[in-house]
């Protein structure tokens, strides 16, 4: 094997895939808003994932029930932003759903605040 080839392929995994040649040179999508704990869920089956490409096959397997951008990026071992324009294109294309957290800046209504607290008070 060349230099020029062993940069590409590891004796323990095999042939590797530089993250931007997954995500075809994108590196941000900012469509969405996804962030580390957005939650994914995928809308296609297992069995309608099998002409997916590799990359999108794995995370819709993988998102079956819901789960957090970060905990997707661990468990395919891909780079958060490369998980973010793969996720971004699923959304697109409407195979994956997601839900972000409620923004902090969203404060709770003060009269239900009370109210709970009044009703811990009678316990």
């Amino acid at each position: 094997m060349s230099g020029q080839d062993e940069a590409w392929f590891d004796d323990a995994a095999g042939p590797l895939v530089r993250p931007y040649a997954v995500t075809g040179g994108r590196t941000r999508t900012d469509n969405f808003g996804l962030d580390l704990i957005t939650l994914v869920v995928a809308l296609p089956s297992v069995a309608e994932a099998a002409g997916m490409a590799p990359e999108y096959a794995k995370i819709v397997r993988l998102c079956q029930r819901p789960m957090s951008v970060a905990e997707v990026a661990a468990r395919i071992d891909l780079p958060l932003p490369v998980v973010k324009v793969l996720l971004s294109d699923l959304i697109e294309q409407n195979y994956v759903i997601f839900r972000t957290a409620a923004p902090a800046t969203d404060t709770p209504n003060k009269h239900v605040l009370q109210a709970v607290l009044d009703g811990i008070r009678k316990l």
